[in-house]
């Protein structure tokens, strides 16, 4: 049976790909220089640069939560056209998305018991959710059945790698990932935290490096440890307006691992609202 792949747009994965292959999303709200915004796919690259220097000259930015509503609302046109779903979600570590998938689903199972709708906790973000959906869709056009995709997702979950360092620590004080005393002095030491989703989905702050050239060293040292090159899947780099150093890191990616497949795409409002402006993250499958 013909099954639907759906996720949220705080995963960042290849436009082109998503059009190609008929990836859908789930909207999701967000303020641009107090303007309220819906962000309904991938962004291009005027609106990105437009939203970091917003940030930049100190717009608050702030992203709203997924209802149940809106869940039932994005999977009812397909249930209702006989599609089952598989669904990406954020890190349930990082927001209450998943939880509020899984209370649409119970609400739609009795109108449609025999689609299923397959939410996954992805405890991932950004780019690593962009690695899940590519590898979704690879499962779908080698044959696989929505459940056996599920089951492979689910272990590809355990798998996935995220390492990725902020410029400016402010916003990770708003997200209390740091004290004020800490993000002031950083601040003025230059300080960038690299940082880690964890097993269970969080953040973690596992480095600290002094200055961008040496959190860049930091993210490519990491993905030269824990890459698997035999995954067979994609690696994203996502950048919050700092292409600098994303082909930084792409080039170090490349020299050490040349069949890598790598995409390069600008990190997601959803996602930028609370990392800032020149946050940069490396997303992949380890070992």
């Amino acid at each position: 049976m013909k099954y639907q792949i759906l996720m949220d747009v705080s995963g960042d994965v290849d436009a082109g790909f998503a059009k190609e292959h008929g990836i859908g999303f789930l909207p999701m709200g967000y303020t641009l220089r107090e303007e309220d915004r819906i962000c309904a796919g991938m962004e291009p690259r005027e609106i990105l640069k437009a939203f970091y220097d917003g940030q930049r000259e100190g717009s608050l930015t702030q992203t709203t939560q997924i209802t149940p509503i809106q869940y039932e609302e994005l999977f009812e046109p397909y249930l209702a056209a006989g599609q089952p779903i598989l669904y990406l979600c954020l890190s349930s570590g990082l927001s209450s998305t998943f939880e509020s998938a899984n209370l649409a689903v119970s609400g739609l199972r009795e109108k449609y018991p025999d689609l299923p709708v397959l939410p996954i906790d992805t405890l991932a973000a950004t780019g690593g959710m962009g690695v899940l959906a590519e590898r979704a869709v690879r499962n779908r056009e080698c044959g696989m059945e929505i459940r056996e995709n599920y089951e492979d997702l689910l272990r590809a979950v355990k798998h996935i790698r995220h390492f990725f360092f902020v410029q400016d620590l402010m916003y990770l004080k708003r997200g209390g990932r740091v004290s004020s005393a800490e993000a002031v002095l950083g601040t003025a030491l230059n300080i960038r935290p690299v940082m880690m989703i964890d097993p269970v989905g969080k953040l973690q702050v596992i480095d600290k490096k002094h200055g961008t050239k040496q959190a860049v060293r930091a993210v490519v040292q990491a993905f030269e440890k824990y890459y698997d090159p035999d995954s067979g899947d994609v690696v994203y780099i996502t950048d919050g307006d700092s292409e600098e150093s994303a082909e930084a890191v792409h080039q170090a990616l490349r020299e050490a691992f040349p069949d890598a497949v790598i995409r390069r795409i600008g990190l997601s409002p959803i996602i930028g609202a609370h990392t800032g402006p020149g946050a940069l993250t490396l997303d992949f499958i380890g070992k």
